[in-house]
């Protein structure tokens, strides 16, 4: 961490200079199940070198009842299509749910096989802005199903099939108040997620990731902790100012070792240059070439300083350094220093994990002109929610951020929302990526627990655990990203604390919920994420978390 320190000057007025910019408009109204709205391409340019993604946007279309239980069903006939690798189905309302079944079937880009029918996720709302929030009444946000990867395809056949209930259509009739099974306006999203930014070396998938701590992974029995959090949440508005306490001052430089010095042995060798024969060695955190436009240079410069303008990642600290950036981040290094001169205590050294490696946005390629301008933020983070994207298991770590460059570019522009839902993603090789903009260490607003976004942060894994065991990698890398994230706002990974609903199914709005520091999302909401086998390892995340922390 000190060898960014000096870098946060110019960090910091690239900022200050970089106002993002508006996105693009949104894309054509949807129209309703058997309309005749046109297929609508939406496309964007890239913040570098490389192929532009896009989505293509087509109606549903009424097809034959289905045969066995006469439900109303909509669909496409199989066709071939501009290349996409993620789907999903999205409509008009977002309050409103897809009472059926959803199935798609790909044709592979490559070897022009069609694959067999997969399921779509129909329950997603839960994943959403929370209420009466400025994200959920933009008028832009639609409902949708959760996305699915299906890989490199040219051709795409999907059908929904409406559930089968007595008496019931799946549109109400004329002046009917039931509720329909199908919604209005569903439309087929196909996204393409462009070109990968430059390789970097990626574990094995049968590895855990490179950045875990060193130590014995303590016991699932770790204490739960029954008494509530002394740092529960002194509110629940979130605030459009960057939190006061997480950028340090500008200037800040290392005590005891020049900025830009690295952590490791010392090798003898010049700075930069391969031990081994000399030649030049490109940092993973070696920011990107190239110009920057505003969006990302603000999306960079929000993580100041915990790496240089255009890092492509924030390399793991070992503890004494972590430590450092936490009083450095708090304000408390100058406080603990003029303690120290006037024959006080010395300052209390924090409970706080490691801080593991993090792929920035610009490491996974992120169009910053997808995402609304400005940062919004919440009060601190009292709890983390673990999700799964139910995307599919379907993808290599390779291909991680692809997926999540798919997944951005379906909750910005196809569910309308201001940016990725999700704070952090882990990919199954363990590896941790930034999610929703505005800094890692700061307290970002999500949208991925409907009703406790606020004071909390949200975590998904990219894969599909109703049925599957998420792997070991993937489960250390939650471990030591809330080990640390948490460990900065002061909480214990295996304690409880109190939220605020802000209204769901499982909570009325305004009541305090007693949840885990480290939650499932149907803690807090009725929903099967983050599937059932993710969910089991929460215990074993818990304990992990809290010995990495050194408790």
């Amino acid at each position: 961490m000190r060898r960014f320190l000096a870098s946060s000057i110019g960090v910091t007025c690239a900022a200050a200079l970089a106002l993002p910019l508006a996105p693009s408009g949104a894309a054509a109204a949807a129209a309703a199940p058997g309309g005749t709205a046109p297929a609508v391409t939406r496309a964007a340019v890239t913040n570098g070198a490389g192929t532009p993604g896009g989505t293509q946007s087509l109606p549903l279309q009424p097809l034959d009842p289905d045969r066995a239980s006469g439900a109303a069903m909509f669909g496409l006939a199989p066709r071939s299509v501009r290349p996409f690798s993620l789907v999903g189905v999205i409509w008009d309302d977002p309050a409103a749910e897809l009472h059926g079944q959803v199935q798609v079937r790909a044709r592979a880009a490559d070897t022009g096989v069609w694959s067999g029918w997969q399921d779509v996720e129909t329950h997603n709302a839960d994943h959403a802005a929370d209420p009466e929030t400025a994200e959920r009444t933009s008028g832009r946000a639609r409902g949708a199903t959760a996305p699915l990867w299906v890989g490199a395809s040219d051709g795409v056949e999907i059908r929904v099939r409406a559930e089968s209930r007595s008496g019931s259509e799946a549109e109400p009739k004329a002046g009917s108040e039931s509720t329909p099974l199908l919604p209005p306006g569903m439309r087929l999203e196909l996204v393409d997620p462009g070109e990968d930014p430059p390789p970097q070396d990626t574990p094995s998938e049968d590895t855990p990731s490179e950045d875990a701590p060193s130590g014995d992974t303590p016991s699932e029995d770790a204490p739960s902790g029954d008494t509530p959090s002394e740092d529960a949440p002194s509110g629940d508005t979130p605030s459009e100012d960057a939190p006061s306490g997480d950028t340090p001052s500008e200037g800040a430089e290392s005590p005891d070792r020049n900025p830009g010095e690295g952590a490791g042995e010392n090798t003898g060798q010049p700075s930069g240059q391969n031990p081994a024969d000399g030649s030049a060695v490109i940092p993973a955190d070696a920011p990107r070439t190239g110009a920057m436009s505003a969006e990302a240079t603000a999306a960079s410069a929000a993580n100041a300083p915990l790496a240089p303008l255009g890092a492509t990642e924030i390399p793991a600290l070992n503890r004494a350094e972590t430590e450092e950036e936490y009083h450095v981040l708090r304000g408390t290094e100058a406080a603990g220093q003029e303690g120290n001169a006037g024959g006080q205590a010395p300052r209390a050294e924090p409970y706080i994990g490691p801080r593991p490696g993090i792929v920035t946005r610009s490491g996974w390629g992120a169009d910053e002109s997808l995402r609304e301008q400005g940062f919004v933020y919440t009060d601190k983070v009292s709890a983390a929610f673990v999700h799964h994207s139910a995307s599919g298991n379907n993808y290599t770590c390779a291909e991680a951020p692809s997926v999540i460059r798919s997944i951005y570019r379906y909750h910005t522009e196809s569910m309308g929302w201001r940016d990725i839902g999700y704070n952090f993603l882990v990919d199954k090789c363990g590896k941790i990526y930034e999610g929703r903009a505005g800094g890692v260490a700061n307290p970002v607003l999500g949208a991925h627990t409907l009703g406790f976004n606020s004071n909390s942060m949200g975590v998904a894994v990219l894969g599909t655990f109703s049925s599957t065991s998420p792997p070991a990698a993937a489960v250390t890398g939650v471990a030591q990203l809330t080990a640390w994230k948490l460990g900065l706002h002061g909480m214990d990974p295996s304690a409880k604390t109190y939220l605020t609903s802000g209204g769901g199914n499982l909570y009325a709005k305004g009541t305090q919920v007693r949840l885990n520091v480290i939650s499932g999302h149907r803690d807090g909401f009725n929903t099967e994420c983050p599937g059932g086998k993710l969910y089991d390892k929460l215990g074993t995340v818990r304990s992990a978390a809290a010995g990495y922390q050194g408790r």
